[in-house]
């Protein structure tokens, strides 16, 4: 990136999902550490690929990168850090308290809440307390995507503004003495973040409409954090070598229209373009040339990659034609940031709705774009959002209405204290994540998922989210008590696992299987999107791009997953009920047959 000697101490990448914040943010890492710099690269996301990157194993302490002088990277691994954060709240306690009210607050301590709360003190301690990373010159965060990363860049204000506010020394995550004595911290975590010489907001972005409407959202949301130091970057900016290559023209075609039409809130901001490459950028060599990559070399070793003989993998209306059987159930759409979730589910719904079903697509994800990619209205076919806001609202007016009018004042008084936590979010959207579910024995519910980690903690939240809401409300609602059972139900929940033919995706999406079927979660099939394969291209940084997607489809056909489809890149953006179609077909020329109800001529 240009005038890195001018960066701040502090760089954060952010955006959505799949835009090249990790390998901008490595980039960025090793050449100020090159420029002789000392770096701390610091992944806050909870499904970080640092690692692979790297290519080095990382823990939650600084480590060495090989081969970059200067540049130590670590995890903030949230598992580990709620291990650390329960002993520093309840070790004191042990052997000072009965063996049974230490056994309480572990209990108290085991949910969702304190997952959060203890990755964000390790985020606080490395952004507010300046000893911690004394060490170093810089200190750069690969946040996670952009609805993760606002959730955790408002923890600072949420939290300082809950301890200050709380009279009563309990919330959800137990005694409030180990909060407050991190208060000094945290305000020190917000002075930092808003201070413009110490901070850059670097937002990364696609040079898609998608991509740029989330960046322009994010930008407003972190100025009203008092984040205003903020630089765009333009990833992937693509210009066709061939001019009679089709996929090349309508990319660079979809490249051009899009930035043409930047939303306001990013016109101002200081901007860096950076050309598509031809492979994924894995290692320290390869990211060190980033910043210079010509974009297009194509390897002799490459151009005898026999791609014919990966499989061909099945159609997504072929597993629409299994889905459609039971005439009910729950569809997730499941992987990475920034792969086609929202493409595959709206896809799906939409051919259950011609067929004449009875669906509704929704998402838990906090950067939606399901009702912009299904479009105008089709008959049967219900669109909506699970909120936050108005679910925290709805749940706490529930409880206020219901546990809250059996309570005296100080009662109310307390409850209604409680229910001010930030966590509090976190309960409210999992249940409404539960009731989505549970409409499913009615009908069609298709769900868009949010990201790979939020997605696994919002899974994993089940018997948190018990004892969380059986603290505030001593009952659990049918909904979340049935949810774990339905989700294991083969033939009720059907997982679409969606990846990119990329290094990353893949194998973000490997660890996501291993995740559900430790759940007893068993995914219906993997559904591999935007590739370059099934099609003919002559550009030479599509020829490499298409070259080294086969390793990948290999990998997913042949090792991961029992069935497989594969969505091509599309000439025209999959927005629309019809536009959809293509990439249920696998085909740039599909085209809807009769009515609503029919297929379409692809398959």
């Amino acid at each position: 990136m240009e005038n890195l000697e001018r960066a701040t101490r502090n760089l954060f990448f952010t955006g959505k999902g799949g835009v090249g914040k990790t390998t901008l943010a490595c980039a960025t890492a090793i050449a100020l550490a090159d420029r002789g710099a000392r770096v701390l690269l610091v992944s806050t996301d909870p499904a970080s690929n640092l690692d692979e990157v790297l290519g080095v194993t990382l823990g939650n302490s600084p480590t060495p990168v090989p081969a970059a002088l200067g540049l130590l990277a670590l995890n903030v691994d949230p598992e580990e850090s709620a291990r650390e954060y329960r002993e520093r709240v309840v070790g004191p306690y042990r052997g000072v308290l009965p063996a049974a009210a230490v056994a309480s607050m572990e209990e108290q301590l085991s949910g969702s809440c304190t997952v959060e709360i203890a990755a964000f003190d390790e985020f606080s301690r490395l952004l507010g307390d300046s000893e911690t990373t004394a060490d170093f010159d810089h200190v750069v965060f690969d946040t996670a995507p952009t609805g993760h990363t606002l959730r955790l860049l408002s923890l600072p204000s949420a939290w300082t503004g809950f301890i200050e506010a709380n009279t009563t020394g309990t919330s959800c995550l137990g005694p409030l003495a180990g909060l407050q004595g991190q208060r000094e911290l945290y305000h020190s975590t917000v002075a930092a973040l808003s201070n413009a010489a110490l901070t850059t907001l670097v937002l990364v972005s696609r040079p898609d409409s998608s991509a740029l409407a989330e960046a322009a959202r994010c930008s407003q949301e972190l100025a009203l954090l008092g984040v205003s130091n903020q630089h765009l970057v333009l990833n992937g900016i693509f210009h066709a070598l061939a001019a009679d290559d089709p996929v090349a023209v309508a990319m660079e075609r979809r490249c051009r229209d899009a930035l043409s039409a930047l939303p306001a809130p990013l016109v101002a901001f200081p901007r860096t373009g950076l050309a598509l490459t031809s492979h994924s950028l894995l290692g320290v060599s390869a990211l060190r040339g980033f910043f210079q990559a010509d974009g297009w070399a194509v390897s002799d070793e490459l151009k005898s990659e026999n791609i014919a003989a990966v499989p061909l993998p099945a159609t997504l209306m072929e597993l629409v034609d299994e889905i459609a059987l039971p005439g009910r159930g729950v569809v997730l759409a499941m992987g990475k940031g920034g792969v086609g979730k929202t493409t595959v589910a709206a896809a799906v719904a939409v051919e259950l709705a011609r067929r004449g079903h009875r669906v509704h697509l929704t998402t838990t994800d906090p950067a939606a774009h399901v009702q912009n990619t299904v479009g105008g209205g089709l008959p049967g076919l219900t669109v909506s959002r699970i909120d936050p806001e108005l679910e925290t609202e709805a749940y706490r007016a529930e409880l206020m209405a219901t546990v809250g009018a059996d309570l005296d004042a100080q009662g109310r008084a307390l409850l209604k204290e409680d229910l001010r936590s930030p966590c509090t979010e976190e309960i409210a959207v999992f249940r409404a994540f539960a009731q989505a579910v549970d409409a499913g024995e009615d009908g069609y519910v298709v769900l868009d998922t949010a990201p790979t980690g939020h997605t696994i903690l919002l899974l994993d939240a089940a018997l948190a989210y018990h004892r969380e809401l059986s603290r505030q409300a001593n009952e659990m609602p049918t909904a979340v008590r049935e949810l774990l059972p339905r989700l294991r139900d083969p033939q009720f929940t059907r997982v679409l696992i969606v990846t990119l033919p990329e290094a990353t995706p893949v194998h973000e999406a490997a660890r996501l299987q291993q995740d559900l079927l430790r759940a007893g979660i068993r995914p219906l099939a993997w559904v591999i999107n935007q590739s370059l394969w099934p099609l003919t291209v002559h550009d030479p940084v599509l020829l490499a791009r298409k070259q080294h997607e086969s390793p990948y489809i290999r990998e997913v056909t042949e090792e991961l997953a029992e069935r497989v489809s594969i969505i091509p890149w599309l000439i025209e953006a999959p927005v629309g009920a019809q536009r959809l179609q293509t990439a249920l077909c696998g085909r740039q020329d599909a085209q809807p047959i009769g009515g609503v109800r029919n297929h379409v001529a692809c398959c």
